[in-house]
């Protein structure tokens, strides 16, 4: 028995030992959730690059902006992805914002249609029907598809009513046909040559049957954005608990370091540094 006791405590001793050499009383895997165009604009290589340097890997997870704050208020996610501003409901308590990048909404059509520019008032009243043929922006006279995201509070929803209309109660037009998220909405305009709708211009970008229009003769360029020449600029956030793990902790380190931001500016993404004009939101 004693012999037993003796082998039973030298292996709780190893078995202690070993979970120290390892790491494994630290956090080696964190899950994220978020909007596509947070993921598209920065997170996927800056996760590689963290994972890379730290060896802690970042699960990443989509669904949208509402719902990576979301998660993370609940406790379901140890970071959330979000190119909107919290809002005042209870399901987005105790969650604390960090900036980290910018981004532009902007419209978007079919790279055959021949319009390449439109007005803030043209696309206002694009938005909301009052044009429905693309005779009326210079295009050929066929009726315009336009495509819009479900809901109000979406990051592109809540953020387009905010920053164009000023308005974050204002109707779109009830012949739009009402995507889920980014993602269908791009794809569903790449492949209609009369389509058009708003999305982020960091996913925007990478789709190479879409075209980025300019608004008021401005194209979203990274300098321009950057400068606040574009318009419709707005904040990328990383959502996490309003006191994070110490891993997260130093994720938002990372990300906010000069080599964090070395690789959001490698994707074309504008950061706090390229949009410093731009301020804080």
């Amino acid at each position: 028995m004693r012999y037993l006791r003796k082998h039973l405590v030298l292996l709780l001793i190893m078995a202690g030992t070993l979970l120290v050499l390892t790491g494994f009383s630290e956090a080696k895997e964190l899950k994220w959730v978020g909007c596509g165009i947070t993921k598209k604009a920065f997170m996927k290589e800056l996760s590689k690059a963290y994972e890379a340097k730290t060896g802690v890997k970042i699960i990443l997870k989509g669904g949208g902006a509402t719902k990576g704050i979301r998660a993370v208020a609940k406790g379901l996610a140890d970071m959330g992805g979000t190119c909107r501003h919290t809002i005042n409901d209870p399901r987005e308590k105790g969650v604390k914002l960090h900036q980290v990048a910018w981004d532009a909404i902007v419209a978007v059509v079919n790279k055959d249609n021949p319009v390449d520019s439109i007005t803030v008032d043209q696309l206002k009243a694009v938005l909301t029907g009052k044009i429905q043929n693309w005779k009326e922006l210079g295009g050929p006279d066929k009726p315009i598809n336009l495509y819009i995201r479900k809901g109000k509070i979406s990051g592109v929803g809540l953020m387009a009513r905010e920053i164009i209309f000023k308005n974050l109660d204002q109707e779109f037009s009830s012949k739009a046909k009402v995507m889920r998220s980014s993602g269908p909405l791009e794809r569903a305009i790449s492949g209609d040559k009369f389509g058009i709708g708003i999305t982020g211009i960091s996913s925007a970008k990478k789709r190479k049957k879409l075209k980025v229009l300019k608004i008021n003769g401005v194209a979203p360029t990274k300098e321009n954005i950057g400068s606040g020449k574009y318009p419709f600029y707005r904040p990328l956030y990383i959502a996490t608990a309003e006191k994070p793990s110490p891993e997260v902790e130093k994720f938002i380190q990372y990300a906010l370091s000069s080599e964090g931001q070395s690789v959001i500016s490698a994707q074309g993404t504008v950061n706090l540094s390229e949009g410093s004009a731009l301020g804080g939101k």
